[in-house]
């Protein structure tokens, strides 16, 4: 007798525990603009023709860049609908990296592509026989550097690259 009880009343506890969770409003978590654009810590590298013109670990959100050609932009991923939140961007870890460390850096602004050239780095120009090429991670960025979304630990390559 006394299995026959334990036995029912399990059944009961489960069958209650399932309807109570059938009943339970569904709680779906969605990350919030903030969340996607917490500062991460990337490596950045940025090689010139003739060698390294800057190596450093930089902390990094998307956030607005301006550029003397190109003007005050927002670089945080969301460029071109490439991210539906701001996500923090090569770009942008470029722009972090030479604030911090007083270097320069320039850009075009293309809105058609909604999104910089790099034209030049610590005064290194790739003018019409090269250009500057972004890498993450050792492959080069399929979109444009304030579109393509970083995650911490990658490793950035802004690269002299001629044609």
């Amino acid at each position: 007798m006394r299995r026959t009880s334990a036995h029912h009343t399990l059944i009961t506890a489960t069958a209650l525990g399932l309807a109570l969770a059938a009943s339970a409003p569904a709680v779906a978590h969605t990350q919030s603009a903030a969340d996607t654009n917490r500062r991460v810590r990337v490596t950045l590298t940025v090689q010139g023709p003739d060698g390294m013109l800057y190596k450093g670990k930089i902390r990094t959100r998307g956030h607005d860049v301006t550029t003397v050609a190109g003007g005050t932009h927002h670089c945080d991923g969301t460029n071109g609908a490439a991210n539906p939140s701001p996500v923090p961007t090569p770009t942008a870890a470029l722009d972090d990296a030479a604030h911090k460390r007083h270097f320069t850096w320039d850009g075009t602004w293309y809105a058609s592509f909604d999104d910089y050239s790099v034209d030049a780095i610590k005064g290194v120009s790739g003018g019409s026989s090269a250009y500057w090429n972004i890498s993450v991670n050792g492959a080069s960025t399929p979109v444009g550097g304030c579109q393509f979304k970083l995650n911490a630990g990658d490793k950035v390559a802004f690269t002299w690259t001629a044609f």
